[in-house]
């Protein structure tokens, strides 16, 4: 039941910023030039005509800046309000609408995965359960590219640009993010760390890239 509130509350809350969050945001990798590098990256070892899953899309800019260099990307975001900003922004997006622990995919359907700051909005006890999930919509070697706030915080917003939310953001330790990857099947390849860009909270960002172990 509390999981289930949990993740409704998070729903709502970017239901009500989708707008917003989509016209502040739809260019930010224009200022990030280590994430456009590490994206290239993951679209390197893509197996050619594979599909890229983004967990956790939101409004689905990483996801189209993924197709924009010749990908097939499947976005997929619990929020119905940023799936619809998405599916109206970027056509050659397919959207679903999905829990990060249940995917609306088949065993298998992906080559790679691509998660933003999307788990820092579970509860530490189903971080194993999505790890679980992002493997069981993996292919064999698929890979998974990880980000998010480094440290032991909460932060709990009630208020988001002006609108009235119910959402926490949980910083993360890598070393017990990757013991969770390692447990769910995943051999951890590359973790890095850097500093926030200047129009970023001011947070440190953890990026770790993963396999699926056959």
């Amino acid at each position: 039941m509390g999981d289930h509130i949990h993740h409704a509350s998070v729903r709502r809350s970017y239901d009500t910023v989708a707008e917003e969050y989509a016209a502040r945001l739809h260019d930010e990798l224009a200022g990030k030039p280590l994430d456009r590098a590490l994206l290239a990256a993951l679209l390197e070892r893509t197996e050619p005509g594979g599909t890229v899953a983004d967990l956790g899309c939101g409004p689905g800019h990483v996801a189209a800046w993924l197709a924009g260099h010749g990908a097939r990307t499947v976005g997929i975001d619990l929020s119905a309000g940023m799936v619809a900003v998405g599916r109206r922004r970027f056509a050659q997006v397919e959207f679903r609408e999905g829990d990060l622990l249940d995917l609306p995919a088949r065993d298998g359907e992906f080559s790679s995965a691509v998660a933003f700051y999307s788990v820092i909005h579970l509860a530490p006890d189903d971080l194993r359960r999505a790890f679980d999930e992002a493997r069981r919509v993996l292919g064999p070697s698929g890979l998974l590219l990880l980000s998010f706030h480094v440290g032991e915080e909460v932060r709990h917003l009630d208020e988001w640009w002006g609108h009235t939310v119910d959402i926490d953001f949980r910083f993360l330790d890598p070393a017990q993010v990757t013991a969770l990857l390692e447990a769910a099947g995943f051999v951890v390849e590359m973790q890095m760390e850097r500093a926030h860009h200047a129009h970023e909270a001011a947070t440190r960002r953890a990026y770790l890239l993963a396999r699926r172990a056959s």
